[in-house]
């Protein structure tokens, strides 16, 4: 476009071991002896069932010590992946630097239980994220994307002060701890102002709709950066919830709109996925809707099994940012490639996908004990269903295995990963310190079953393809911050 002829030398791989910076090394190593220490940690909780606490500043519990090992186990990944990535970079010990620092400070907030220790590293979690994103100074559009997330983060700051304040003025605790053991006497307009700004709060931090913009626009961050936001950031929105899950719960109503926020943004994660075309926006689509359900399985009452989805989901998405650039090679378009939604239409295909669903749901409620009462746990054990036919779904109709294979693979597989599963719920659930709390099913709650399985069944039949103006609402919803967007490749030289 610049009208400038450019010479590409492709070369061997920098050498990650020759002249690498001392930052770089130390931290990675120190992020892996923490790893281990973490799981020492866990290992003595499980064992002993032992907590330490610093009173009124920290306490390490349960979900401390497994999100210890969760948050080291992806930073020391991403640290070890970034000593090629970066290598040659004049930003790689700034970077080094940054992504430790966030590490810290997310360490730090599961385990803060002073009221302004937990305010201030949610801040300062949400600074360092600003600060991978733009990370290349020099580049125009990472600045603007870095101050786009800056903005979402610092509001979701200020609402978090706001119900921590609230909090604190209604009960006169000033750890998170006390607001928990006080929960009983919350209620009143103090107690909705608390508990609707910790829930937008929530909402901006995870990204969920209508508050994805900023992840959308953050696609200037380097991959590893990305991997740990997508893998790890995102998921402090569960966090909140779950540490403050006494003041979420005070009220069903509250609750059921809880339930309501993220299946909109499951199905519409799931709706602006379907209109992007690149691998990063999609994927960045995709995590708006799984922090739906993480979000949807608290408002169920249900803050282990939301930990277990913010676990499973960081994995799968660190390893998909992180080999993103095969995704790109092993997807080159070509002439026969048309961008449109599969479909099973194989009455076969339609029956195992179905079936497979159906006894997966089954499984879980059986080893769960989730979904064998007219309960809250009835719709968990749904959404069990609908994410076991969606995957289901997928495989029968991608996998590269003859027909009957094929039919045959996916209960065997799936199955058993349902039991997975619910062993890994039930093992989270038991290191979070928050009970179930189960709400009867209401009116409310079919309907919000009813229209999610309504929309996810027209996304699946391509219904929603046939109207240019729903196509264009979504394409609109789904693009980035103008500022942030690379027309030209020349504007970007990191050197």
């Amino acid at each position: 476009m610049s009208g400038r002829n450019s010479t590409t030398t492709v070369g061997s791989l920098p050498d990650t071991t020759a002249a690498s910076p001392l930052v770089p090394v130390a931290l990675t190593w120190l992020v892996w002896a923490m790893f281990a220490a973490s799981i020492a940690a866990l290992a003595v909780r499980v064992r002993t069932g032992f907590a330490w606490e610093l009173p009124g500043v920290v306490a390490v519990d349960g979900l401390t010590v497994l999100m210890w090992v969760v948050v080291t186990f992806f930073s020391g990944i991403v640290h070890s992946y970034s000593r090629r990535y970066m290598a040659g970079s004049r930003l790689k010990t700034s970077f080094f630097v940054t992504v430790f620092g966030f590490t810290v400070a997310v360490m730090g907030l599961v385990a803060a239980d002073h009221l302004a220790l937990f305010g201030a590293l949610w801040l300062a979690m949400g600074l360092l994220m600003a600060r991978l994103i733009g990370i290349v100074s020099g580049w125009e559009q990472a600045q603007a994307a870095a101050t786009v997330a800056r903005r979402y983060f610092v509001a979701s700051s200020a609402l978090l002060v706001v119900a921590l304040t609230a909090l604190w003025w209604a009960t006169g605790a000033t750890t998170v701890s006390g607001v928990g053991a006080a929960a009983d006497t919350l209620g009143g307009p103090v107690w909705l102002v608390a508990a609707g700004a910790l829930v937008l709060a929530a909402m901006i931090q995870s990204a969920l709709v209508p508050f994805h913009g900023w992840l959308l626009s953050s696609m200037t961050a380097p991959t590893p950066a990305s991997a740990l936001m997508h893998a790890g950031f995102v998921n402090a929105g569960g966090i909140l919830l779950a540490r403050f899950a006494p003041v979420i719960t005070v009220d069903p109503a509250l609750m059921l709109a809880v339930v309501a926020v993220g299946g909109a943004s499951a199905i519409g994660g799931k709706l602006l996925k379907s209109v992007q075309t690149d691998i990063k926006g999609k994927l960045g689509c995709s995590t708006v809707g799984q922090m739906g359900f993480m979000i949807m399985q608290a408002g169920l009452g249900f803050f282990g099994a939301a930990i277990t989805h913010l676990i499973l989901h960081g994995f799968y998405k660190a390893y998909q940012f992180l080999s993103a650039g095969d995704q790109v090679e092993h997807t080159s378009p070509s002439e026969g490639n048309r961008h449109t939604t599969g479909r099973v239409t194989s009455a076969v295909g339609v029956g195992v996908t179905l079936l497979t669903g159906l006894a997966g749901g089954a499984l879980f409620a059986v080893l769960t004990g989730k979904g064998t009462q007219v309960d809250s746990g009835l719709l968990l054990t749904f959404f069990v269903v609908f994410t076991t036919l969606h995957a289901a779904r997928n495989a029968v109709q991608h996998a590269s295995l003859p027909t009957a294979a094929r039919y045959g693979a996916v209960p065997a597989v799936f199955l058993p990963a349902i039991a997975i599963y619910a062993a890994v719920y039930t093992g989270v659930s038991a290191l979070v310190p928050v009970s179930p709390v189960t709400t009867e099913l209401t009116l409310l709650h079919g309907v919000i079953a009813v229209v999610f399985v309504g929309i996810y069944t027209g996304i699946e039949t391509g219904v929603h393809e046939r109207s240019q103006r729903l196509y264009v609402a979504l394409l609109n919803a789904g693009q980035p911050s103008a500022d942030t967007v690379l027309t030209t490749a020349e504007d970007y030289n990191e050197y």
